[in-house]
């Protein structure tokens, strides 16, 4: 009786032994291919672009010549850097903030259970799929001075618009009216999702309780949409800080430096100045801003956040 009662245990081990082996062999198996591709496809040129930053290396020189940190000091105490990061920081901040504002208020008028919904929901997040190169054309012939259709109704209207092309800030307003033109409707799309998730009892029994509209759409709407907007937060603030194809499209850094972003002097300093040590240098740069503003939100926004 005790030999029988004594093996039990040995032979449960050796099941549950050899199941999560198998689990084990199977997670293994799954994830050591995303492993090994991130691994290549991020990390190493990641670590190769942090080795690139401390060399003195022109775009095709077979030969470079290693400065250490020389690369950074120059960035950071070159005078124009201190516009590239104003120019990144309003262009980031408009863009960001008129994408979801607006995408908000098109979500909630896409939540409105009337006929054409459908094809309106289509309609808004169309731009937001098409080539950022495309784009970037049509809106060129729109504000064009002499044949641009803005420029057409502005004549109609009496009036003559501004200096798009040539006016360094106007340009930049061109860039942020475009880029939300382009993008809130990933915004609108995400908003409308939270939007429909948002429980009728909750609202209905405000209504009873004689809640006007406005009052339940910041006592409630708003504070159950937190996770909605953080994730749009995080995601949009990234797609700014990265947006390249507009910018080059419309405007390549111009006039005057006016529309010149982190991202766009990381191509410039590369493919135009032929410094690839220097534009590794602020591609780096660029890498650490991300970082710390996305753990920013991470740690600090969402503390914010109801899931519940």
């Amino acid at each position: 009786m005790s030999n029988t009662a004594s093996t039990k245990p040995v032979k449960m081990r050796r099941r549950f032994g050899r199941k999560h082996a198998r689990e084990y062999l199977t997670f293994v198996a799954f994830v050591l291919p995303n492993i090994a591709l991130i691994a290549v496809f991020i990390y190493r040129p990641l670590i190769s672009n942090i080795y690139y930053s401390m060399l003195d290396w022109r775009l095709g020189s077979a030969t470079a010549k290693i400065v250490g940190l020389a690369n950074y000091v120059n960035w950071f105490t070159d005078p124009g850097s201190l516009e590239v990061i104003r120019i990144t920081v309003i262009f980031t901040i408009a863009t960001v903030g008129g994408s979801m504002v607006i995408g908000l208020a098109l979500a909630l008028a896409l939540n409105q259970r009337i006929p054409g919904t459908a094809f309106a929901r289509s309609a808004v997040f169309a731009p937001y799929v098409l080539s950022g190169v495309g784009v970037g054309m049509v809106w060129l012939f729109i504000f064009d001075p002499t044949y641009g259709a803005l420029s057409g109704i502005l004549r109609l209207l009496g009036t003559s618009g501004p200096d798009w092309y040539l006016d360094r800030n106007w340009a930049l307003v061109m860039l942020i009216i475009v880029y939300v033109w382009k993008n809130l409707g990933y915004a609108a799309v995400i908003y409308l999702a939270g939007l429909q998730s948002v429980p009728n009892d909750l609202l209905e029994a405000a209504q009873i309780d004689g809640a006007g509209g406005s009052k339940r759409f910041f006592k409630i709407v708003l504070p159950l949409l937190s996770p909605t907007t953080f994730f749009l937060l995080v995601t949009i603030v990234l797609n700014s800080l990265q947006s390249f194809d507009l910018i080059r499209i419309m405007t390549k850094g111009g006039p005057l430096d006016g529309t010149k972003t982190l991202i766009y002097q990381v191509y410039e300093e590369a493919f135009v100045n032929g410094r690839a040590g220097y534009s590794s240098t602020v591609a780096i740069i660029l890498f650490v801003v991300l970082l710390l503003l996305t753990v920013g939100q991470m740690r600090y926004l969402e503390r914010r956040v109801h899931y519940s």
